[in-house]
């Protein structure tokens, strides 16, 4: 063994686990209210290492591999927020009235730690032994590497954390300006179109608009692709075949017929792009896994092994993973105790025990190729989720039938979503920790300390998880919930996925929009294949799916944001350093989201505060002109404004 392989320098340390953790509050209550508000979360590990950066270079002894612990740990806990994509749907209809603290991080944590213990042995397959990009992953460790140990990289950073802090301040003022009503958070026009109804509807965000940068053009491309399918081509053939109540407002008649039917037209187009994601990374992830047992048959043999390449022991893994079953078994049976499941428990909760194992392996090295792929902020982790209830509930339609009592298919749709939830916690975090593990390959960190700190981020997050969704619930609300008020969440996955397990388990699922979304999605694939052997722009058909099934709203101003990514990153490339530039934009983008989605998290609270769904307004209908006018014009202005601002910064 070297002197350079005892590794004499910080790495896991008391006090970049506790930095990891207090960044961890910022991001997951960010990712929280952005993913229940659009249905999109945004990687958090390029800004946790630049703060990382900009606080540790002040403390005596910091070092690369500490930095790398830091971010570690706050990427994990802020991709765990994607657990909101699932549970939500349990006060949706109607089993919870709230979030019970224990429940909710019980369900949050053991996903959670799965994830991370599924995720050790595909580290060879997928980052060590392939040549995916991981593009997070690669974008971090430049980030860690210019900040090590040079002025040059203390000025970097704390240039970005200006950025960051600048741009959360003008995103959250505008927000705060659209709750006193003198600027419109959303602009919308319906009208008919032949014997059928749409419309345009554009939200005036900027974490939107961030996160349009973030997800690039590629993918925005292929959400308009969906919005233009949805909206300008579905929707008016399906309000014509189902014309409105008289009295009924355009409005009202087109999005009615949105949601029954549009949506889960895109539920279909994703569910078919999953699978082929599936099939298409099968055969990779089964090469990588062998090459993986083949490296640890040679430790076995008396192999030495470099400190880069130890991992947690096999053994503690799978030790870990078996224990975990005991809590979620108890989990599973304080759900169904005293419930018209109850006399079923053993094999209802023995089932669930194994689909659990199974599918979360499998899902574990799918959504860890597609994070090496595309990157963890454009991996469809809820086409996944999509596909996990659909067999969660059929599972259960397998035990029990169709046609049972109400309150018994409530339950059942009940505990499909909680067993859905824990395998959607082994999806996201399987998704973010590969990304993490690739940062750690390329700055030289140590794969087992990575690992546990992954860990300690699994439980950081699950901590502060559960008291934000209660509080967003409580003052908010979420549409199509009992209670929810006019500035409701809408919670876009999760309401797709419980009426999906509603829909199998009470056999009243719309199988005919899931069709023809189906076949849909087959031709998006082919034209995506094409268009990838041609050279051009792949249009991703995860990304159209989600056009299809998100609100026009929420999806347009994503999309002018990919398009204002790509031209920054355009003028970015004809800088001398373009890796610096761009990584600017990045920082831009995310402090976007984070001042936004903290802003409406600060704005739950003031709610219920002062018990008023619209505390701070000032204005009153009369107003709406000016608003809708002045807020856009300022709107443009201040993205204007910000990457002005941005590009002086960069160069």
């Amino acid at each position: 063994m070297t002197e350079a392989d005892r590794r004499p320098i910080a790495e896991l340390t008391v006090r970049g686990i506790l930095l990891g953790g207090l960044i961890t509050l910022l991001f997951t209550a960010a990712n929280v209210y952005l993913g229940l508000k659009v249905g999109l979360t945004f990687a958090t590990s390029i800004p946790a290492a630049v703060i990382s950066m900009a606080i540790l270079r002040y403390l005596p002894g910091a070092t690369i591999l500490e930095n790398n612990i830091v971010q570690t740990v706050a990427s994990a806990a802020g991709t765990l927020a994607a657990i909101i994509f699932v549970l939500p749907g349990l006060v949706m209809i109607g089993w919870w009235q709230g979030f019970p603290y224990l429940l909710t991080a019980g369900i949050t944590m053991t996903g959670g730690i799965l994830g991370v213990m599924f995720s050790v042995p595909l580290r060879r397959a997928l980052v060590v032994d392939t040549d995916l990009p991981f593009p997070e992953g690669r974008a971090a460790a430049e980030v860690l590497k210019v900040g090590a140990g040079s002025r040059a990289g203390e000025a970097e950073s704390g240039r970005g954390l200006r950025l960051i802090v600048v741009n959360a301040l003008v995103s959250a003022g505008f927000a705060i300006v659209t709750q006193t009503k003198l600027a419109v958070a959303e602009a919308a026009l319906f009208f008919r179109a032949g014997a059928g109804a749409t419309g345009i509807t554009g939200g005036l965000s900027f974490a939107l608009i961030g996160a349009g940068h973030l997800v690039g053009l590629s993918v925005g491309l292929a959400m308009f692709v969906g919005v233009i399918i949805g909206w300008w081509i579905a929707l008016p053939i399906l309000t014509a075949l189902a014309p409105a109540a008289a009295g009924t407002s355009v409005e009202a008649w087109a999005g009615g017929v949105f949601r029954t039917d549009v949506r889960f037209l895109g539920a279909g187009v994703i569910g078919v792009a999953a699978i082929w994601t599936l099939v298409k990374i099968i055969g990779p992830v089964i090469g990588g896994i062998r090459s993986s047992m083949a490296a640890s048959a040679a430790k076995r043999g008396g192999t030495m092994v470099a400190i880069g390449e130890r991992d947690l022991p096999f053994g503690a893994v799978v030790g870990v993973s078996l224990t975990m079953l005991v809590p979620i078994a108890a989990l599973l049976w304080s759900v169904i105790a005293g419930g018209p499941l109850q006399a079923e428990a053993l094999p209802l909760i023995a089932g669930a025990l194994l689909f659990i194992l199974v599918l979360g392996l499998v899902i574990a090295a799918v959504c860890g190729y597609m994070a090496g792929l595309i990157g963890a902020s454009n991996s469809p982790v809820s086409g996944i989720g999509i596909l996990a209830v659909l067999a969660s509930s059929l599972m259960l339609v397998g035990l029990f039938g169709r046609g049972t009592e109400p309150a018994t298919t409530q339950a059942l749709v009940a505990y499909a979503l909680i067993v859905t939830g824990i395998v959607f916690g082994v999806a996201t975090i399987s998704n973010d920790n590969l990304q993490d593990l690739k940062t750690g390959q390329l700055v030289g960190a140590t794969p087992w300390k990575q690992q546990v700190a992954l860990i300690f981020g699994v439980i950081f997050g699950s901590l502060v998880v559960p008291p934000v969704l209660q509080l967003l619930s409580t003052t908010l609300g979420f549409q199509g919930a009992p209670g929810a008020g006019p500035n409701a969440l809408a919670a876009p996955q999760a309401a797709l996925i419980s009426a999906l397990a509603k829909g199998v388990l009470g056999g009243d699922l719309n199988w005919a929009m899931i069709g023809v979304g189906a076949l849909i999605g087959v031709g998006v694939i082919f034209i995506d294949e094409t268009l990838g052997r041609l050279g051009k722009l792949r249009l991703p058909p995860l990304g159209i799916g989600l056009g299809v099934y998100l609100p026009m709203a929420v999806t347009l101003p994503v999309v002018i944001g990919a398009v204002i990514g790509a031209l920054y990153d355009r003028w970015a490339d004809r800088r001398p350093d373009p890796e610096y530039a761009r990584r600017m934009g990045v920082l831009t983008a995310t402090g976007m989201i984070v001042g936004e989605s903290l802003w409406g998290v600060a704005f739950a609270i003031i709610v219920y505060a002062t018990n008023s769904d619209a505390p701070l307004a000032l204005v009153g209908d009369g107003f709406a002109i000016q608003a809708l006018v002045g807020g856009t014009a300022a709107f443009l202005a201040l993205i204007w404004a910000l990457y002005r601002y941005t590009r002086r910064m960069a160069v």
